[in-house]
């Protein structure tokens, strides 16, 4: 992994998230990845409970300006900048005053935010566009978390023609049990807007989580998950893709990362 430029997306990580399960699991394994030898670069939501002065969150100059298009209308695009200074990782903050105020993608019942669809395509556009405007070419790009799950739909559609990208490889981990309910069913009409269509993503006709597992997996050079989170429909669509596919406890799985990526990257 030696010089290699990893891409590590995670809609939560500690410190910056409340410690849970999975914001543990994400940190560890990019911890681990940080090992290797490659540059590593985190992406995650800049939620309305991150705490800016006591993690040292600031605006990068170089990176502000930027707007992205959702449904036909302009939306400001933040990046926030900090460091993980014990482990020398740097984090990339998407934010935006609309998207990202609240402190999760639920309320206070567990319910989905209406707006969670056009969360998750500001989201991944985001993480595209300020990435082409670091002019920083990954060789690997790691999304966890269905908040990214449109992210390789995005960037072997939309971007597919992006110079930057072009022998990037993508791996989706699952470390969560699937979300209930459903995103709003305008979201592929809203893609629309970035030429994506029925054509290319017919899963999203009824986008819940099933279908973000499948759009996202569908895209991916690579899939990951933990032994007991998906549930057994998704693992066999994942095993009919006949992609390299890990599945793992967790405390194993970030000791065999680092290989499943050389192997990925030959």
């Amino acid at each position: 992994m030696k010089n290699k430029k990893i891409l590590y997306v995670s809609s939560e990580v500690l410190p910056y998230q409340a410690e849970t399960e999975v914001s543990k699991i994400a940190f560890d394994l990019a911890r681990a990845l940080n090992t290797t030898g490659g540059q590593l670069r985190i992406f995650t939501p800049r939620y309305g409970d991150i705490n800016e002065r006591r993690h040292q969150l600031h605006e990068v100059i170089r990176l502000s300006g930027m707007n992205l298009v959702i449904n036909d209308i302009d939306m400001p695009l933040i990046i926030k900048v900090a460091s993980i200074q014990k482990e020398r990782m740097q984090v990339y903050f998407i934010d935006n005053d609309e998207y990202f105020k609240l402190e999760d993608t639920f309320d206070t019942e567990g319910k989905l935010y209406a707006d969670n669809d056009e969360r998750c395509i500001f989201f991944a556009k985001g993480i595209i566009e300020t990435v082409k405007k670091l002019n920083w070419t990954p060789d690997l790009i790691h999304v966890q978390g269905w908040l990214g799950a449109l992210l390789p739909l995005y960037l072997r559609t939309t971007y597919a023609e992006e110079a930057i990208f072009s022998h990037t490889k993508i791996i989706t981990s699952f470390l969560r049990s699937p979300f209930e309910g459903t995103l709003s069913k305008q979201l592929l009409s809203k893609m629309a807007f970035d030429g994506i269509t029925q054509k290319e993503a017919p899963e999203l006709l009824e986008p819940n989580s099933m279908n973000f597992i499948k759009i996202a997996s569908r895209y991916s050079d690579a899939i990951t998950t933990i032994k007991g989170v998906l549930p057994k429909d998704a693992l066999s669509y994942i095993t009919s893709l006949e992609k390299p596919f890990l599945l793992e406890e967790a405390e194993i799985l970030q000791k065999t990362y680092p290989q499943f990526y050389r192997e990925l990257l030959r």
